[in-house]
C-alpha cells in the first residue's frame, strides 16, 4: 500500500490567554507566560476556589450565534469555534461538502457540564424533568458531529475518549487514514470543559491537583520541578487541519509541519500509575513509524503534568529511548502555562509542536527554579523559549490514565 505524506495546514484554538490568535498564543508560550489564575467556580452548589485555566473570555453566543450555541454543551462550543478557526487558517472554502474530508476528535469527559446540570435539576431542585436535549448535548461524539455539520465533512466522523491521550490518539488515527489514502483531509483535535463542581471534586479526591493561593496561582503547575505539587485543570480546545501532502501542495497551502509517525501502546500494568516501559515503547513506535533515528529528534513536548511520580517516570522513559542523546535533547512541558485540559491537551501540545517546527523555536517549561533530581538527565528548556534553534524533528507525548500512551512524531518542512 502506498504511504501518502501528511501535512498540517491549519491551526485553531480557544486561546486560554484571551482573545488572541494562534500567533499570540505561541508568543506568550515562548515568553513563559502563565494563563493559570485563581478562580472561584461559578454555579457551584458549594464554595470552591483554586488555580484553574478558565476561558472566561469566550462567549459562545457571540462566536456561534444563539441557535447553534443553545444546542451544544460547552465542550462542543470550544470544538466548533476552534475548528472554524483552523479551517479559516488553512485557506479552505467553507462549507466543503466533501465525502473525502472527515473529523477525528478527542475528549475525556464530553458533556460533563450538561450531565451535572441534569443531576442538580433532579436531585437538588427536586424537579422531575431535565432538558430534552440532555442526551445529544452530553454525548461525547456531539462535538465531532457538530464540526462535520458546520463544515460539510462527509467522511469519517469519529471520537476518541482515552482520558488525557484522547486528542493525540484522534490526531494519530486521522494521520493514518490520510497516509493510507482513505481520505484527503481530516479536521483533528480535541476539546474539554471539565470545570464543574463534581469533576473538580473528583480530581481533588485523587490528590493530584496543584497547590497555590490567589497570589501564587500563576505558578501552580511546575513540571519537573523539585517542589512540583500536581496538575492544574484547564478548559479549552485545539484543532488541526491535516491533509494529503499532494492535495495541500496542489492548492498552494501553507504547511506548518509534516506528521510522520504515531505510536500507541498500553502499559498493561495499572489503571492510574504510569509505567516507563509502556511509555518507551510508544516513543520507539512513533520513531520507527516515522523512519526517524533518535538522534534526529531536536525537541520533545513532554506530557509533564507536574505530578511527583508521573514526571519522573516520563523523564526515565525519554532517557531509556534516547540514551546519550537525552542529555542534549531539549524537553519542555507547556502545561506549566496552559494547564492540563485532559482530553484536549494532546491537541494543544501537537499545535505547539507544529509551531515549534514552523518557527524553529523550542518552547519552555515555566515556573521552575530547580529541576528535581529524579527529573535530571535531559536538556530542560526553562523560563523562556529558545528562538532560532534548528529543529529537524520533534515529538509530542501524551500518557493517560488506563495506561494508554500516544506519541506523535513531526518533521520540519523548512
Amino acid at each position: 500500500m502506498k504511504r501518502h505524506r501528511v501535512a498540517i495546514t491549519g491551526l485553531g484554538l480557544i486561546n486560554p490567554y484571551g482573545e488572541g490568535d494562534v500567533a499570540d498564543f505561541f508568543s506568550r508560550i515562548m515568553r513563559g507566560e502563565s494563563a493559570i489564575r485563581y478562580h472561584t467556580l461559578g454555579n457551584s452548589p458549594r464554595p470552591l476556589a483554586l488555580p484553574l485555566v478558565a476561558c472566561s473570555h469566550f462567549n459562545p453566543i457571540e462566536t456561534l450565534g444563539p441557535p447553534l450555541a443553545n444546542a451544544m454543551d460547552r465542550f462542543s462550543h470550544f470544538a466548533v469555534a476552534s475548528a472554524l478557526s483552523a479551517w479559516q487558517d488553512s485557506g479552505l472554502a467553507k462549507p466543503a461538502s466533501r465525502d473525502d474530508y472527515g473529523v477525528s476528535w478527542g475528549t475525556g469527559s464530553g458533556g460533563s457540564l450538561t450531565i451535572e446540570r441534569g443531576y442538580q435539576t433532579l436531585y437538588f431542585e427536586n424537579k422531575e424533568k431535565v432538558s430534552p436535549l440532555s442526551v445529544v448535548l452530553a454525548m461525547n461524539n456531539s462535538a465531532a458531529s457538530h464540526i462535520a455539520i458546520q463544515l460539510g465533512l462527509g467522511g469519517p466522523c469519529v471520537t476518541s475518549t482515552v482520558a488525557c491521550a484522547s486528542s493525540s490518539i484522534a490526531i494519530g488515527d486521522a494521520f493514518r487514514l490520510i497516509r493510507e489514502g482513505r481520505v484527503n483531509l481530516m479536521l483533528a483535535g480535541g476539546s474539554e470543559a471539565p470545570l464543574s463542581y463534581g469533576v473538580i471534586r473528583a480530581w481533588q479526591a485523587m490528590r493530584v491537583l496543584s497547590d497555590g493561593d490567589e497570589a501564587t496561582a500563576y505558578r501552580a503547575t511546575r513540571p519537573f520541578s523539585k517542589n512540583r505539587s500536581g496538575l492544574t485543570l484547564a478548559e479549552g480546545a485545539a484543532a488541526l487541519v491535516i491533509e494529503n501532502w499532494d492535495h495541500a501542495r496542489a492548492r498552494g497551502a501553507r504547511i506548518y509541519a509534516e506528521i510522520v509517525g504515531y505510536g500507541n501502546t498500553c502499559d498493561r500494568t495499572h489503571i492510574a500509575r504510569p509505567d516507563s516501559a509502556g511509555q518507551s515503547r510508544a516513543i520507539v513506535a512513533a520513531l520507527q513509524d516515522g523512519g526517524l533515528h533518535p538522534d534526529e529528534i531536536d525537541y520533545v513536548n513532554a506530557h509533564g503534568t507536574s505530578t511527583v511520580e508521573g514526571d519522573a517516570i516520563e523523564i526515565q522513559s525519554i532517557k531509556s529511548v534516547f540514551g546519550k542523546h537525552a542529555g542534549k535533547l531539549p524537553v519542555s512541558s507547556t502545561k506549566s502555562m496552559h494547564g492540563h485540559s485532559l482530553g484536549a491537551a494532546g491537541a494543544m501540545e501537537a499545535l505547539i509542536t507544529a509551531l515549534a517546527l514552523y518557527r524553529q523555536a523550542a518552547p519552555p517549561t515555566a515556573n521552575v527554579t530547580e529541576v528535581g533530581a529524579d527529573c535530571a538527565g535531559v536538556d530542560h528548556v526553562l523560563g523562556q523559549g529558545r528562538s532560532n534553534v534548528p529543529i529537524r524533528a520533534a515529538l509530542s507525548n501524551s500518557f493517560a490514565f488506563g495506561g494508554s500512551n500516544a506519541v506523535l512524531a513531526f518533521r520540519s518542512v523548512a
